[in-house]
């Protein structure tokens, strides 16, 4: 591969080999102008599921031990040549030209360390987790107690799921979906990487505030889209491992950045916010087996 390249597309496949090709042909059929090349990390667990490609545009990387989705994404991205790196899951499926108006969009906007999209759920409703507010302790109070979704367009009750900021908009916000990551591929360097002490859930919060850390915008740009198949593949099934893995994502981005913050006070109520929301979610899971 040419090291000339505008974009680097890093996908991790564990066990989601038919995903992961669905996912591969909609970034080479969105595609219209720019040039673009697909990393796959395989971590799978199952030899059946690993990925195999012919295409000159993708290159491969099976056998990786699975130590979790930030871990074999760095090794995706050592490997990327193009000038922006896109990290992006397997279950997704994007929108015709999406890839090149975010590429050219970051092109013309120098400042953005990182963009999200637009991201639409199987049924057509919108995947708020496309773009959020950090968890801080009033925006997690707000949340897990649904006053964002009393009143959506209030800014002060809205702060984690950004309800205020229109899906076709484009705003600064503090954190997207790790589901769909566009990067410059120096600011990736700079920032270190995603923290590989997180298993899976919380690295994309926790990249982005070392993103913003370095003086860079994260921004939500609405005018690009995609469908995430979320549920779909095994980082978000609704097993109570993944839960488990979310909570426990959350909980140490929170411990990283908001111990001397908010005092031992303000983390303590987190942490009995996380963990409640936690074993509410895994009752939910268990009645509905």
């Amino acid at each position: 591969m040419t090291d000339n390249l505008d974009l680097s597309v890093v996908i991790v496949n564990f066990n989601t080999k038919a995903l992961c090709r669905q996912t591969v042909e909609s970034v080479f059929e969105s595609i219209e102008n720019i040039s673009c090349e697909v990393i796959i990390a395989d971590n799978s667990s199952v030899k059946k599921e690993e990925f195999t490609s012919n295409d000159p545009r993708v290159r491969v990387y099976s056998g990786l031990p699975n130590n979790g989705f930030g871990t074999a994404s760095n090794y995706g991205a050592k490997k990327a040549s193009g000038r922006y790196i896109l990290f992006l899951n397997s279950d997704t499926i994007m929108g015709k030209g999406s890839l090149d108006k975010a590429v050219n969009y970051m092109d013309s906007h120098t400042d953005i360390g990182c963009l999200g999209i637009k991201t639409l759920l199987e049924d057509g409703s919108f995947d708020h987790g496309c773009k959020r507010g950090f968890p801080t302790p009033f925006n997690a109070f707000c949340y897990f107690l649904k006053l964002d979704r009393l009143f959506p367009k209030n800014r002060s009750v809205g702060g984690y799921r950004l309800t205020y900021i229109g899906e076709d908009e484009t705003a600064d916000v503090d954190s997207v979906s790790g589901a769909f990551m566009l990067m410059p591929k120096e600011v990736f360097r700079e920032s270190g990487g995603f923290d590989e002490n997180i298993f899976m859930h919380g690295e994309d919060i926790d990249l982005c505030l070392r993103i913003k850390a370095l003086k860079k915008r994260v921004v939500y740009f609405g005018a690009a889209s995609m469908v995430h198949l979320k549920g779909r593949s095994s980082l978000y099934t609704k097993s109570s491992e993944s839960i488990k893995n979310f909570y426990n994502g959350i909980t140490y981005v929170c411990d990283k950045y908001y111990a001397g913050k908010y005092g031992r006070a303000g983390l303590f109520l987190l942490h009995i916010a996380i963990r409640l929301k936690c074993r509410l979610t895994l009752l939910r899971h268990m009645l509905k087996k």
